[in-house]
C-alpha cells in the first residue's frame, strides 16, 4: 500500500502544465487527452513508482477528454485526488476515475464557456476598449486582467477539486448553486455591456421641424420617449447580424462602416 506523496507544489505543477497544454494538443480523435496526461504525469510518477502501474495510469488519462480550459482545472485536481486514493488504498478502480472525468467534462465545459468566455472576457474587453477610446494605453494594460483573473480562479478550482474529492464535486454540481452563479454572472455581464453601450455608442438623427424660430429635432423626440433608444437598436442590430453572418467579424465591421456612410451621405444621421 502506497502512502500519499502529493504536495501542494505537485498540484501547482499539474495546474501549470494543464494551463500550458490544454489548448495546444487538441486532436479530433482524443481532443485534450494528451494535455491531461501531460498535466497528471508528475503526480502519477510520485504515486506509482512501479513502471507497470505508472504506465497503466498514463494510459488511463490518454482516453478522450474535452472541456473548457480554465474551469476544467477542477477535473484535473479531482483526478489527482482520485489517483491518490487509488494508490493509497487500492480500492478505487481505474475505470471509476475515467468515468468521473467523462461525466464531468460536459457540465464543466458549459460552466466554463458561460463564465469565462461569456462573462469574464466580455466585461474585461469592454472596459479595455472603453479606456482606449481616446488613444490611451490604459486599455492595453487592462487586457492583461483577463489572464490574471482567469488563472487565479482556475488555480482555485484546481486546488478545490483536489481537496474536495469526487463526492463533493458531484454534490456541488447537483446542488444547483453553480447554475445560480452562472445566471447571476451573466446578468451582471449583460448589465455592464448595456451600460457601456449606452455610454459609448452614439447615433443622432439629423433634421428637425417647427416654425416661428422654434424647432424640434427628431432626436429630442426619441430621447423624450426612450433615452438611448437608437444606441440600443444599433447594439441589437449588430448582435443579430453577428449571429446571422456566422460570427464573421470582418463582415460585421465592414457593414457598419458602409451603412454609416450611406446614412450620413443622405443626411439621415
Amino acid at each position: 500500500m502506497n502512502e500519499s506523496k502529493i504536495t501542494i507544489r505537485d498540484i501547482f505543477k499539474t495546474f501549470i502544465r494543464w494551463q500550458m497544454a490544454c489548448e495546444m494538443s487538441n486532436s479530433y480523435e482524443r481532443m485534450q487527452a494528451i494535455a491531461f496526461c501531460f498535466a497528471m504525469a508528475p503526480v502519477l510518477k510520485k504515486l506509482y513508482p512501479e513502471k507497470e502501474a505508472f504506465s497503466e495510469a498514463l494510459q488511463r488519462h490518454l482516453q478522450f477528454f474535452n472541456t473548457e480550459g480554465m474551469c476544467g482545472g477542477v477535473i484535473v485536481g479531482l483526478a489527482a485526488a482520485m489517483e491518490e486514493e487509488k494508490a493509497a488504498t487500492g480500492e478505487l478502480p481505474g475505470e471509476a476515475i475515467v468515468t468521473i472525468k467523462t461525466a464531468l467534462m460536459g457540465p464543466i465545459a458549459g460552466i466554463g464557456d458561460s463564465f469565462t468566455w461569456g462573462t469574464v472576457a466580455p466585461i474585461i474587453v469592454t472596459f479595455a476598449l472603453t479606456a482606449s477610446t481616446n488613444g490611451a494605453l490604459t486599455g492595453w494594460f487592462l487586457l492583461l486582467l483577463f489572464p490574471i483573473v482567469s488563472m487565479a480562479y482556475s488555480w482555485y478550482l484546481t486546488y478545490m477539486g483536489y481537496k474536495l474529492g469526487r463526492t463533493a464535486v458531484i454534490k456541488m454540481l447537483e446542488s444547483g448553486w453553480v447554475n445560480r452563479i452562472i445566471s447571476g454572472a451573466s446578468m451582471v455581464g449583460l448589465f455592464m455591456i448595456g451600460a457601456l453601450a449606452a455610454s459609448n455608442v452614439t447615433l443622432t438623427l439629423a433634421g428637425s421641424f417647427g416654425s416661428y424660430g422654434e424647432s424640434v429635432t427628431f432626436q429630442s423626440i426619441l430621447d423624450s420617449i426612450v433615452p438611448g433608444l437608437l444606441p440600443l437598436c444599433v447594439v441589437l442590430g449588430v448582435y443579430f447580424y453577428f449571429k446571422k453572418s456566422g460570427q464573421k467579424f470582418g463582415r460585421v465591421i465592414l457593414t457598419i462602416i458602409v451603412v454609416s456612410l450611406i446614412l450620413s451621405f443622405f443626411g439621415i444621421v
